[in-house]
């Protein structure tokens, strides 16, 4: 079992984590973090099965599930043997149960304010992580500046609840990522393992 201060290390960090050692990822952070980019590439270079939460949640017109179609739809997520799992989605207290399963949680845990900058930068895109193409598309109404409040507020309270989660299962792998730069010299690693990977199987 490896030791989160080691992953925290930055040295220990980069070089103990064999990413291929992992059946069950998943991916936690602020709005904006890099979630999404983070688990595409991951899913490319594992070839382990992706599911994107926001695309799994939210309905046309941004309805949601009731809680108890939320828990079951998760339990089917979770019962699978390989996953990653992209997103914060607690509605039914669900991060409980996805944090519970994995094998291996990856934090982002990015400075808001970048956060926030991201989130700007993208609004009105279309995204491959959400079933609603109109994502946001609406700059600056009330339910975007709810969103913004949501980024800058992340410390105080779903920061929070993923710490809580980590002390509650201390033996559970977490690697912390602080940066960007942090998070594409990691990839940068696991793309360049693949690759000897498969040139010594050829």
């Amino acid at each position: 079992m490896i030791n989160v201060k080691e992953l925290q290390n930055k040295e220990m960090g980069l070089s103990c984590l064999n990413i291929s050692d992992y059946n069950r990822i998943i991916i936690v952070g602020n709005n904006g973090s890099g979630k999404s980019f983070l688990s595409k590439e991951l899913s490319v270079i594992t070839g382990l099965p992706l599911i994107h939460l926001d695309a799994e949640f939210w309905r046309p017109n941004w309805e949601m599930p009731s809680k108890e179609e939320w828990l079951k739809k998760n339990t089917e997520f979770i019962s699978k043997e390989k996953w990653i799992i992209d997103g914060m989605c607690s509605h039914g207290a669900t991060l409980d149960l996805r944090f519970e399963a994995a094998d291996l949680v990856i934090f982002l845990d990015i400075n808001r304010f970048t956060c926030l900058a991201g989130v700007i930068k993208r609004q009105g895109k279309k995204r491959s992580d959400t079933a609603i193409n109109h994502y946001y598309d609406e700059k600056f109404d009330k339910r975007f500046i709810g969103f913004c409040k949501g980024i800058i507020d992340f410390n105080k309270t779903r920061r929070t609840k993923i710490m809580d989660l980590h002390k509650k299962y201390p033996g559970k792998p977490f690697l912390l990522i602080e940066s960007r730069r942090k998070m594409h010299k990691l990839l940068s690693q696991w793309k360049d393992e693949k690759a000897q990977q498969i040139k010594l199987a050829l």
